[in-house]
């Protein structure tokens, strides 16, 4: 099947694999259960999301007349209900997420943007408002939450444009966020995470503080899980450009067990703010993750 412009990262596999499931917030937000329970009807109290054809009992207070004179048909705006969930995805493109240990796999931040596209399209076809934050060492764009038609095509076209950047510093701009949402929803935080754990653990629970529920995709390649090396190797720091000549015989243990330290505390970090936590790893289909993280969320619901 041919994609269309913008779909580059709206993987259509991915999406028939969770569309009998429901990504649920687990806290009450705004103080209405939202998720399996969303009420089916729009309000007209806050912003225009599209049009529908104007049936028997509608208010014709909220009949489009400009329209009406162009087409000679009645069509009612319909606009987002104020109890929709506002779901802001925080993407990492800071200049780690580049990486990747195979020619033909996907680097982290590649996995990261077909992630995003799907949760994106999956958020925003259950009628929950998206949003998308692009960052490294600082903000580097921000796409409100909108529930319009037209927003999924900004956000894939900014997903399309995607390039890893600068050093990462998690921590500062999920601060700088923080301070600026006034509204309570759902954080979709998506890195690598290689950030000291203290500083972006105290990011997360500045959300947690807020009312926010998180939930964190760590995303990591296949060799920095597993160190397949087995001859004297040369690595790239991709951030600073510093390079390092070593032998992986020599260093394997000690390295697995600084892994193994940095995974669980992450994972028990995440716990302790009660934000959600999901390892992936980027030579997994990413159908298959997603669709198994999604399973286990929503029998915990």
């Amino acid at each position: 099947m041919a994609k269309t412009p913008h779909m580059e990262y709206l993987d259509f596999d991915v999406l028939a694999g969770i569309d009998n499931m429901q990504l649920l917030a687990k806290v009450v937000v705004e103080g209405f259960l939202l998720g399996l329970h969303r009420s089916p009807y729009r309000g007209f109290s806050v912003e225009f999301a599209e049009y529908r054809q104007y049936s028997p009992g509608d208010e014709i207070k909220h009949i489009d007349w400009k329209v009406f004179g162009k087409t000679d048909r009645y069509y009612i705006k319909q606009f987002e209900e104020e109890t929709n969930l506002a779901c802001y995805i925080l993407l990492d493109a800071s200049a780690s997420m580049g990486f990747k240990s195979s020619e033909t796999g996907l680097t982290k931040l590649q996995y990261g943007c077909c992630l995003t596209a799907c949760l994106s399209y999956f958020m925003m076809r259950q009628r929950d408002a998206t949003g998308l934050m692009v960052f490294d060492n600082q903000v580097r764009s921000v796409l409100p939450p909108r529930l319009r038609q037209t927003h999924m095509k900004h956000i894939l076209a900014e997903l399309e444009g995607c390039r890893p950047g600068g050093e990462t510093d998690l921590a500062g701009p999920l601060h700088h966020l923080a301070e600026g949402l006034k509204r309570r929803g759902l954080i979709i935080l998506i890195s690598d995470l290689l950030d000291e754990p203290e500083k972006v653990l105290s990011a997360l629970q500045h959300f947690r503080f807020q009312g926010h529920d998180i939930i964190v995709f760590h995303l990591m390649d296949n060799a920095e899980l597993t160190f397949p090396y087995d001859t004297m190797t040369e690595f790239t720091d991709v951030e600073n450009g510093q390079k390092t000549l070593v032998s992986p015989e020599g260093i394997r243990a000690a390295y697995m067990k600084e892994l193994r330290g940095f995974l669980s505390r992450y994972e028990k970090g995440c716990a302790d703010v009660k934000a959600d936590y999901k390892l992936f790893d980027t030579a997994q289909p990413l159908e298959l993750a997603l669709s198994e993280y999604l399973f286990r969320r929503s029998r915990l619901n």
